[in-house]
């Protein structure tokens, strides 16, 4: 049932209830038990403005707090706090949405408020919670960086950057990635729900999917990954109330399905596909080229990779701290992120920020955006993004 409305659209035999707002048109319709929700039409536009990039201006050496090692995850908290997971210095460290450096808790151990791989941080009701999937626990701190206590989890599950991490979809609610204690083909891990106090008692098995499709080449180096350009792939993230966004990015569709997969509510949005240009279909293979050119010998499936008829819709799909999904569309101008509501009605359009880490989703909350890129010297950066809803309703 999940795998075929995100392949396919819904047909409808009931009449539409049409709401119009700033441009946009919301057709709400219900077949057989799910609601489908489409949406056509030009939003409002927001815009990011960076007001801070957290980062060294050179590589001093001196160890400075801006200065981070390997950053693993970021957070939003009370009074416009910046929490980033260094997971190289095992440190949490604090700053303000101007980039000002506030403090610094935590270290590499085993004993209280120390992690041994810090993987994960998110802030929930009064609380700031340190994911350690390496030890099997969660930390507790509070803003000032008090430690608070810990709570045991599932552990053994390891990974890099955004794969053993929180999903905050609201105020306290998040997600933690986990080893499956459940018996299900091709479906080895799943979400744990959890908030300031405990476990929610909500737990999520996302669907068995396919990743962006690759070029796999054997050399005398070893073997080498090239993923084909604006190939379709299958993008999940939890969502508030113990549910699953899915897509598969080939079609502007997101499938909301509950604990049981069951498909509750499906977003459409209706915009034309776009071609895909020589120089980007090259650009998009520039790196297998160049390994091949310089590997003559080199055995790689498939040898030339299958140009897609059209670019794919969707890049990632992400939630707010509030709840609405955040839905990153390829175009030709540049990617864009809209904006829908709970109830899947697009709330907003703006430009979204270029040459960041797709392996860490930003945090998005009432205010501001944190995304991370990799800039000069190979180091980490933390950019903070104001949100100017100029145009809202």
């Amino acid at each position: 049932m999940a795998a075929a409305i995100l392949l396919a659209a819904c047909g409808s035999d009931s009449d539409p209830a049409d709401t119009p707002t700033s441009g946009v048109t919301t057709s709400i319709d219900t077949v057989d038990g799910t609601v489908l929700v489409t949406n056509s039409g030009t939003p409002p536009e927001w815009r990011l403005t960076r007001v801070a990039s957290i980062g060294p201006e050179s590589l001093s050496g001196t160890g400075s707090p801006d200065e981070f090692g390997r950053i693993y995850d970021i957070a939003l908290g009370p009074d416009e706090a910046v929490f980033v997971a260094d997971d190289m210095s095992s440190e949490v460290r604090v700053f303000g949405v101007d980039g000002t450096h506030r403090r610094t808790f935590g270290r590499e151990g085993e004993g209280p408020g120390e992690f041994a791989r810090l993987y994960s941080v998110a802030w929930l009701g009064d609380r700031l919670l340190a994911l350690d999937a390496a030890q099997g626990r969660i930390s507790e701190f509070s803003v000032e960086g008090e430690y608070l206590g810990q709570r045991r989890i599932r552990g053994g599950l390891g990974g890099g950057p955004g794969w053993v991490r929180f999903y905050r979809v609201g105020a306290d609610e998040a997600y933690h990635r986990t080893i499956s204690v459940r018996s299900v083909p091709d479906r080895s891990w799943e979400l744990i729900g959890v908030d300031s106090r405990g476990e929610t008692g909500d737990t999520l098995l996302p669907l068995a999917g396919t990743s962006a499709p690759t070029i796999v080449c054997e050399h005398p180096g070893g073997i080498s990954f090239f993923e084909i350009p604006f190939g379709e792939k299958l993008v999940q993230r939890p969502g508030p109330g113990g549910v699953m966004y899915s897509a598969m990015t080939g079609a502007y569709r997101i499938a909301v399905m509950n604990a049981d997969d069951d498909t509750v509510r499906v977003v459409e949005r209706s915009i034309p596909s776009e071609a895909i240009s020589d120089e980007e279909w090259a650009q998009g293979n520039s790196e297998y080229l160049a390994l091949r050119d310089s590997l003559p010998l080199m055995v790689c499936d498939p040898l030339r990779p299958p140009r897609p008829g059209a670019k794919t819709f969707i890049e990632e799909i992400d939630i707010a701290y509030d709840g609405t999904l955040w839905v990153e569309v390829i175009r030709e101008a540049g990617n864009r992120w809209e904006v829908f509501d709970t109830e899947g009605r697009l709330l907003a359009s703006m430009p979204a920020p270029s040459g960041r880490r797709y392996a860490l989703p930003p945090a998005i909350g009432t205010n501001h955006v944190l995304t991370v890129r990799r800039g000069d010297f190979d180091l980490d950066y933390v950019d903070v993004w104001r949100i100017e809803r100029e145009g809202a309703r």
